[in-house]
């Protein structure tokens, strides 16, 4: 019954072998056990699949057995900003099996669960979803999952006991709940290492029934809790991306639960009317975000890519990001504001990848589309090659079909009707119709109602 052991290496031991399978905790930078990832690197055992919400970066997290060419196969929900991840899977030197997020959270729940599998609308129509038994239910079509198990677990918690009772702190629970239940064998590591009967049972976010090995880790970096200030005025806080986002929190309403995704729609925190209250969602685990302070000059990207932190308001909530997307799939967010690449006159949204040219994987957007009330997508109007976005039909891989109900770019606003397809209703500043004419890949019809009003 002694689950407690010296450090990482330690709890390894005789664990490891070519070609297992290992599931880690962690979102983006944040709650990653990085002691146990050190130490697997430090073991140069090959042929890994690795299971996460993401690989980290290219010189934290799981990013480091990437680089070490430890890794064979990688199950995960997004590449983001690992260029290593990405050049590998490009080049055909690494197996990557994309999942939407909250899938994947749930695959991992079930999976230490005892459930075999599910069915969820995420991915019902795409590219992810092929080959895979469909059903329809309420004349809605779902797409049947398959659980995981890993013959490893690796999660970080704040605290523990020698029982291997955890508990996480704020978004740090993110994945590590589902992982820690999902693995043969869980090792936790923890901040703090605590004698039996010293945590409160009504505080444990993980009871210590899931848990084999536990020790206490010697340093963590926590980048996450490190505020970066942007310098110079950038393309991110251009005039027109303020524009963009402005508009778009025109759609906000009092008492709406909203998701704000990666790049100019974070930036509608900023801009939110003063006279309404709105509680933000994160896919990480919290509801409640406070705005961004103006004078700070934050870069909302960082905060996305787990580098700068944000402020909570009273009455904010902290959970897995299984119990995060249960909130979306269950269709409990109000709106949901994200980016494209490209959109079709239908609605069809495309957004997570580029074949033989860019991965970032669908990340969360494939449930927010698939479950959440209204969808706005804010994206530039043109690729940098001048050719259109907004076409008759989505030339790249979906993420949602039908699924988009506004569009702002930096020349207009389209309305999607379900029936007779875009409808252009505002020109920014200084823009002509005949521009947006020129510039758009398909038919939409005019019923303009004002121009924009500059931010």
């Amino acid at each position: 019954m002694n689950k407690v052991y010296p450090d990482a290496a330690s709890a390894l031991h005789g664990l490891l072998e070519r070609g297992i399978t290992i599931a880690a905790g962690g979102f983006g930078l944040c709650g990653i056990p990085e002691n146990l990832i050190a130490a697997l690197v430090e073991s140069g055992t090959r042929g890994l699949t690795i299971i996460g919400n993401n690989a980290g970066v290219d010189d934290f997290g799981m990013g480091l057995l990437l680089k070490a060419r430890q890794v064979k196969k990688v199950i995960a929900s997004y590449v983001g900003e690992n260029k290593e991840f990405e050049r590998q899977v490009l080049a055909g030197e690494l197996e990557l099996q994309l999942t939407p997020q909250g899938t994947l959270a749930e695959k991992l729940r079930a999976g230490g669960a005892g459930i075999p599998g599910f069915y969820t609308s995420t991915a019902a129509g795409t590219k992810l979803a092929d080959g895979k038994q469909t059903k329809v239910f309420d004349g809605k079509e779902y797409v049947l999952e398959e659980a995981i198990r890993a013959d490893l677990s690796m999660v970080k918690a704040w605290k523990g006991d020698k029982a291997g009772n955890l508990i996480y702190r704020k978004t740090a629970r993110n994945f590590n709940p589902m992982i820690a239940t999902c693995g043969k064998i869980c090792i936790a590591e923890v901040e703090e290492l605590v004698e039996i009967g010293e945590l409160d049972p009504d505080q444990i976010h993980t009871p210590g029934i899931y848990v084999d090995r536990i020790f206490q880790g010697p340093r963590y970096e926590k980048r996450i809790e490190f505020r970066t200030v942007t310098g110079a005025a950038s393309k991110k806080d251009s005039p027109i991306r303020e524009l963009m986002a402005t508009r778009a929190a025109k759609e906000l309403r009092d008492g709406f639960y909203v998701n704000l995704g990666i790049g100019i729609p974070t930036l509608v925190a900023n801009f939110i009317p003063e006279d309404i209250d709105v509680i933000l969602q994160s896919e990480n685990g919290l509801l409640g975000i406070g705005a961004f302070p103006a004078e700070d000059e934050v870069d909302p990207d960082l905060i996305n890519a787990g580098k700068q932190t944000v402020t909570t308001i009273p009455g904010s909530s902290f959970f897995s990001s299984a119990d995060s997307f249960a909130m979306i799939r269950g269709g409990h967010i109000d709106l949901s504001i994200l980016g494209g690449l490209e959109v079709a006159e239908n609605g069809d949204l495309a957004n997570f990848m580029v074949p033989g040219k860019m991965v970032k994987g669908p990340g969360g957007a494939m449930d927010l589309v698939s479950g959440v009330k209204r969808v706005i997508v804010l994206m530039e109007h043109c690729s940098k090659d001048g050719s259109p976005k907004i076409l008759k039909h989505c030339s790249l891989p979906i993420t949602g079909k039908g699924v988009v109900n506004m569009i702002v770019t930096d020349l207009c606003v389209f309305e999607v009707e379900p029936r007779e397809g875009l409808v252009l209703t505002e020109l920014h500043p200084g823009v002509t119709l005949e521009q947006v004419e020129l510039k758009t890949g398909c038919a939409f019809r005019v019923a303009l109602k004002s121009r924009v009003d500059q931010p």
